[in-house]
């Protein structure tokens, strides 16, 4: 969802400093928060939080962070250019699509449907009932919810995360590069095909 399908950093970036304010610790420049987030809200908030989980209001970081961005989460966010575009022509191919993130599962499904109710069915985010990205059980969980084989599967997204969950499952993988990494970083991440526009998608789909 970050960072391929939805624009959410400068949402995530004033949660993170509202949150960081709050407790009187440094703030944040949006590019140091961009390397930040794929890896779930407690590894993001503890490379935000000075000391991380040592720091004795770490907890109550997280709880303020999440607080703050349910009710924030769609001032600034929104669809990169061309997604909508991309959507209607999956949804008119017959395509089967779903949403796995590391952002947590209410936010998850609370964005989806919000943005992209009308194309993806199935959202999953991290939760205490499946294991994160890189692991493959989101990836795994949505195929077999949406009867796919992974052979059949192509799974999209903007990070290393993405790339290593893909690799997990035995999945191809498509890196893109308009989100939260660059070409050379996904590329020195073992990135097999890279595009640069969600047109661009088509070719490969």
């Amino acid at each position: 969802m970050d960072g391929t399908l939805l624009d959410t950093l400068e949402d995530i970036t004033d949660s993170v400093n509202y949150t960081l304010g709050s407790l009187g610790f440094p703030l944040l420049d949006i590019s140091e928060i961009r390397n930040y987030v794929g890896n779930g809200v407690m590894c993001m908030m503890e490379l935000s939080v000075s000391g991380g989980t040592q720091n004795p209001f770490f907890n109550d970081a997280v709880s303020l962070f999440k607080q703050h961005y349910a009710e924030n989460c769609r001032n600034k966010t929104r669809p990169y250019d061309g997604i909508m575009e991309l959507l209607e022509v999956l949804l008119e191919r017959g395509c089967k699509t779903a949403v796995i993130s590391n952002k947590y599962d209410t936010a998850v499904k609370e964005l989806n449907q919000f943005y992209f109710s009308e194309y993806i069915p199935l959202a999953i985010g991290e939760s205490s009932d499946i294991k994160r990205k890189p692991a493959a059980d989101m990836l795994l969980a949505a195929l077999n919810r949406l009867s796919v084989p992974g052979v059949e599967a192509i799974y999209i997204g903007d990070s290393e995360v993405d790339i290593q969950t893909a690799k997990n499952a035995g999945v191809d993988c498509i890196s893109v590069t308009w989100g939260f990494r660059d070409r050379d970083w996904l590329a020195a991440h073992g990135a097999n095909k890279i595009v640069d526009c969600p047109r661009e998608l088509l070719s490969h789909l």
